[in-house]
C-alpha cells in the first residue's frame, strides 16, 4: 500500500539566523546610504520591501554589520522552521519504527513540480458529495453564509503558506487570477517586479508557480516537511459550492492568492515572509491568512511587525493561528502554553494590531483542543481545528494523515481553525465590498455563540458562528 503523510500546522521563528544575514532598514532610501552602508561592511544588499526600506544584507568582511545615522535598524533574517502537529510528534517514534522496520511503500504520490498553470474549467453542477463529512462546516452554519451572502464573490484571500495546489478541481475555479499580466510570454506587463505571476508568486524558490509539493514519507518524519498544507488551508476558505465533487469552503466564490514563502521541507525565512505580505496588500488582496507563527524570542522582530502595519494601513485583514503549543518531554504530550513551565508568547499572533484576528481551536465538542494555545487579549475567538476535511494537492481531500490503525494522525491545529476565519471574513466582505476592514472584523466578532471552554481564554469568550448572519 502507498501511504502519504502530510505533516504541518504553523511555523516558528526561531532564534538560529541564516548565516550572516541581516535585515538592514533605512532612514531613507538613497543611493548615498546604501552606498555608504557596503563600504563599511562589503557583502551584497538586497531588497526586500521598496514600502518599508527593507534590505537584506548577505555578510562580508563583517560577521555582524556596522551601522551609522543612515540606518534605522538592524534585525536578523531569522529562519521560520515548521512544528509538527502535536499528534504526529507523539506517534514520530512509532512511526518511524514501523516504516522502518517493513516494506511499506513510503513515497509519496509521485507529482511533478511547478505544473504548468491550468486555466478555469467548466464544471457539472450537484451537490458536493464529501460536505457531510466536514463537522467544522456544521459547526459554524457555513450553509447560512452560502444562502445569505454572495459568499466572498470580490473577496481576495491570501494564503501565505506552503503553496496551493492551484490546478486542484476544487479550487482552479477559485484561484486569484492576475488581470493586469499576460500569462507566460516573460514579461513583466503590469510592472510590479513579477514576470508572469499568474496566480501569485513563490517568494522561497523566487519563480511564478507558487505550487504546493509532496514528499517521501520518510523525508517528512526526518526533515519536518510539510507539503499539502497550504492547499489545505485554500480548501477550507474556498472550495467550489455545488460542482458535484469535493467539499465547499466558507467563501466559495471568493480568490485564492497563492503565496508561498515556506519550502517543502518546512522551511522559509523573515525576509520571504515579509515579500508575501507586501504582495498580498500590493496586488489587491483583502484578508491575508497566517497559518504560521511561533515561540517569540529576544531577538527583534521590528521588521515584521512593520508588514503587517503596512497591512493594516491599507485596509487589509490579517487572520492567524494562536499556536499549537509544544511538546511536553515529560509525558510525551503536547501541551499549551498555560500549562508550560516555560511559557513564551507566540508570534505574530500575540502582535494583536487592529487588523489582527487570532484563533484557537476547538473540536467537534467546542472543546478547546488540549494543543491549542490561547490569549484573553491577543486571541478572539475560536474555530474548527480538529479532524478537519479539506483539499490536499492531487485532486483529493484528506482529515486524517495516518490510520495504521494503532498509530493515527489528523489534520490539526490552529493552522486549520485560522482559515475559517478568513473564509467567513470574505464573505461577510462581500455582502457590501465597500464596507472597510474594521467593520468586517467588529461584525464577526459580533457574531461569536458563547463558548464555556474558551469564555476566559479568548477575548470574546466563544467560537465562530454564522447561524446569526443575515
Amino acid at each position: 500500500m502507498n501511504f502519504w503523510i502530510t505533516s504541518f500546522i504553523f511555523v516558528c521563528l526561531a532564534t538560529q539566523a541564516f548565516s550572516q544575514e541581516y535585515l538592514v532598514r533605512f532612514n531613507a532610501d538613497t543611493e548615498e546610504s546604501r552606498n555608504k552602508f557596503s563600504q563599511m561592511n562589503g557583502g551584497r544588499l538586497e531588497l526586500v520591501s521598496k514600502e518599508g526600506i527593507l534590505y537584506k544584507w548577505t555578510g562580508g568582511h563583517r560577521a555582524v554589520p556596522k551601522v551609522d545615522s543612515t540606518v534605522s535598524y538592524l534585525s536578523k533574517n531569522k529562519k521560520i522552521r515548521i512544528f509538527q502537529s502535536p499528534s504526529l510528534i507523539e506517534n514520530q517514534r512509532a512511526l518511524f519504527n514501523l516504516l522502518n522496520n517493513s516494506d511499506m511503500d513510503r513515497r509519496g504520490p509521485a507529482y511533478p513540480d511547478n505544473p504548468e498553470i491550468k486555466s478555469p474549467s467548466i464544471q457539472a453542477s450537484g451537490s458536493d458529495p464529501l460536505l457531510k463529512n466536514a463537522w467544522g462546516m456544521f459547526s459554524i452554519d457555513a450553509a447560512n453564509a452560502h444562502n445569505s451572502t454572495p459568499q466572498g464573490k470580490g473577496i481576495v484571500v491570501a494564503v501565505t503558506d506552503t503553496g496551493v495546489d492551484y490546478n486542484h478541481a476544487d479550487l482552479i475555479n477559485n484561484m486569484w487570477r492576475n488581470a493586469k499580466e499576460n500569462p507566460d510570454n516573460g514579461i513583466d506587463d503590469d510592472q510590479n517586479g513579477y514576470v508572469d505571476d499568474v496566480v501569485g508568486w513563490d517568494f522561497h524558490s523566487n519563480d511564478n508557480k507558487p505550487y504546493d509539493l509532496s514528499m517521501d514519507l520518510m523525508d517528512i518524519l526526518l526533515g519536518s516537511g510539510n507539503p499539502g498544507h497550504g492547499t489545505h488551508v485554500s480548501g477550507v476558505i474556498a472550495s467550489s459550492l455545488k460542482n458535484n465533487i469535493g467539499l465547499a469552503g466558507v467563501a466559495p466564490q471568493a480568490k485564492i492568492m497563492a503565496l508561498r514563502f515556506i519550502g517543502e521541507k518546512g522551511e522559509g525565512s523573515t525576509e520571504s515572509a515579509i515579500k508575501a505580505i507586501d504582495y498580498a496588500v500590493a496586488n489587491g488582496a483583502n484578508i491575508i491568512n497566517a497559518s504560521w507563527g511561533g515561540e517569540s524570542g529576544e531577538e527583534d522582530e521590528q521588521p515584521l511587525k512593520e508588514a503587517i502595519h503596512r497591512a493594516e494601513a491599507k485596509g487589509v485583514l490579517f487572520a492567524v493561528a494562536a499556536g499549537n503549543g509544544r511538546l511536553n518531554s515529560a509525558t510525551g504530550t503536547s501541551a499549551g502554553f498555560d500549562i508550560d513551565s516555560d511559557p513564551k508568547p507566540i508570534s505574530p499572533a500575540v502582535y494583536n494590531f487592529n487588523n489582527m484576528i487570532g484563533v484557537a481551536a476547538l473540536d467537534s465538542n467546542n472543546e478547546l483542543a488540549a494543543f491549542s494555545n490561547w490569549g484573553k487579549n491577543s486571541i478572539k475567538l475560536g474555530a474548527p481545528g480538529v479532524k478537519i476535511l479539506s483539499t490536499v494537492p492531487g485532486d483529493r481531500y484528506q482529515d486524517t494523515l495516518i490510520d495504521f490503525g494503532s498509530i493515527t494522525a489528523t489534520w490539526d491545529g490552529t493552522s486549520m481553525a485560522t482559515p475559517f476565519v478568513a473564509g467567513a471574513l470574505a464573505a461577510l466582505w462581500s455582502k457590501d465590498t465597500s464596507q472597510n476592514a474594521q467593520s468586517v472584523k467588529a461584525k464577526l466578532l459580533g457574531m461569536v455563540t458563547s463558548t464555556t471552554s474558551v469564555s476566559s481564554k479568548v477575548e470574546t469568550g466563544g467560537r465562530l458562528d454564522l447561524h446569526s448572519l443575515r
